[in-house]
């Protein structure tokens, strides 16, 4: 009898809520500044048929807390997206002080609010925050940052696996394995950085990665044997 009464609980629930979830897409998985450049730019749609979003955007600094703002601002900061509209947000430097011999990283916040209609039943908005990486990319660096995942350096030692990034480049991995054995969450190097990870209990073999380019797209595999 417990398992039916929750059930009736969650159906009256279900009956006297309305859920909106968010439907703004957002046009890609990383934003790139050309130091060249004056500005760099990213799309925002709305695909919903009815429904107008308020979409607002900043950019934070990558420090644990992410609170800190960083010396660019986005434009517009905030506006309304109708449904079937998209809109371009625009990514300004403001000032700040860079490496010119290697990438910056930075978040980009993008914030969509559905709007609330007029209703005497009760309702709950749900706002989503999309999350993604902006590279401030200086004129002139050496190589390519679509082959910079190939320049990686991979040692083992014990159970830890290390790379090293030799190049002016962050490298964002897809995936990284030792032998048939995948490292979990192996997340991003830093140019002229290293990063280690636990190895997997019993893997043993080569490493092999693949990285996330530009455009959000995977490169083709890389190994090296440890």
């Amino acid at each position: 009898m417990h398992w039916l009464k929750s059930v009736c609980i969650a159906s009256c629930l279900l009956g006297i809520t309305h859920t909106s979830w968010a439907g703004v897409v957002v046009g890609g998985t990383r934003v790139v500044y050309d130091g060249s450049k004056k500005e760099a730019s990213i799309s925002v749609m709305n695909p919903e048929k009815t429904t107008p979003y308020l979409i607002q955007s900043w950019i934070e600094d990558t420090s644990a807390s992410g609170a800190q703002k960083a010396p660019f601002i986005m434009t517009p900061p905030l506006f309304r997206l109708d449904a079937g509209q998209e809109n371009v947000l625009r990514i300004i430097r403001t000032g700040g002080t860079f490496p010119e011999n290697k990438e910056s990283v930075f978040w980009v916040n993008i914030k969509s609010i559905p709007a609330t209609e007029k209703s005497d039943a009760n309702q709950l908005q749900i706002s989503v925050k999309t999350r993604i990486k902006l590279f401030y990319r200086p004129a002139g660096l050496s190589g390519s940052a679509s082959d910079a995942y190939k320049s990686l350096k991979f040692s083992r030692s014990g159970n830890q696996l290390q790379v090293n990034n030799p190049t002016p480049y962050h490298v964002s991995f897809y995936r990284v394995s030792v032998g048939k054995e995948e490292i979990t969450n192996a997340g991003m190097v830093a140019p002229q950085s290293s990063l280690t990870w636990a190895i997997p209990a019993g893997a043993s073999g080569a490493a092999s990665w693949q990285a996330i380019n530009d455009f959000g797209g995977v490169s083709a595999d890389a190994s090296a044997p440890l």
